[in-house]
């Protein structure tokens, strides 16, 4: 912490403006380069377990163009979510219906059967469609990329995570991945995971403004919104 008087402050932060400025303008940038990412024709239609019946990719676009996906980490034998995926779908839960409007259909995707998403979900109070990708290699397919990672379940977060050695096989991890259906044709044309999913998390960057930032200590924190009044 560093004391001063507000002429102090107002030097440093409009020097710190000038900063926040150049990643706003760095930001726009990547955004355009990710629209300029070349689009990869999905040619395993996937079947999902829904509250409808059974969906292929396509069809959980929903009469939309665009398709997000989140990859919430629910594995089949979990008792419950990741608490990390839990505290991100907080965040998320109110953008689907303001994405809708947009064109964009929010999705949120697990290999547990429906049956247990579906009880957290009422649980959680969340509203957004979430599905069930049970028996499928789906969450597979979308973290690893080259037909050597799919067959070994390795590479995630292409090959540069702390925890790329990862079995995805076996294990679960977090991610968003975006899709095009264009001519009945669906397109893979974006994924990120790791802290590339910051960004998506209102609280993160509420917290990066506050005074003392994230913190350090997150023992016991975030809490689950399930298991709160």
């Amino acid at each position: 912490m560093t004391k001063g008087t507000r002429e102090q402050w107002l030097v440093a932060r409009r020097a710190l403006l000038e900063r926040e400025k150049e990643l706003t303008r760095r930001s726009d940038e990547l955004a355009r380069e990710r629209k300029a990412l070349p689009w990869v024709e999905v040619d395993d239609p996937y079947r999902f377990t829904t509250t409808e019946g059974t969906k292929t990719l396509a069809e959980l676009f929903d009469g939309r163009s665009q398709l997000l996906v989140y990859h919430l980490m629910f594995g089949p034998d979990d008792a419950v979510p990741c608490i990390g995926c839990s505290y991100t779908a907080d965040n998320l839960d109110g953008a689907a219906f303001h994405l809708a409007d947009r064109d964009v259909t929010f999705v949120a995707v697990s290999r547990a059967p429906l049956e247990k998403i579906q009880g957290y979900q009422r649980r959680s109070g969340w509203r957004f469609p979430w599905v069930s990708a049970f028996g499928t290699d789906f969450n597979l397919h979308f973290s690893a990329f080259t037909e050597e990672e799919r067959r070994t379940g390795r590479g995630f977060n292409f090959g540069t995570a702390r925890n790329a050695d990862i079995d995805l096989r076996d294990s679960e991890l977090h991610g968003l991945s975006a899709f095009a259906l264009e001519n009945g044709v669906v397109y893979h044309t974006y994924s990120t995971y790791d802290r590339g999913t910051d960004v998506l998390n209102a609280t993160w960057q509420l917290l990066d403004r506050a005074p003392h930032g994230r913190g350090t200590e997150f023992d016991g924190w975030p809490r689950r919104r399930a298991d709160h009044p």
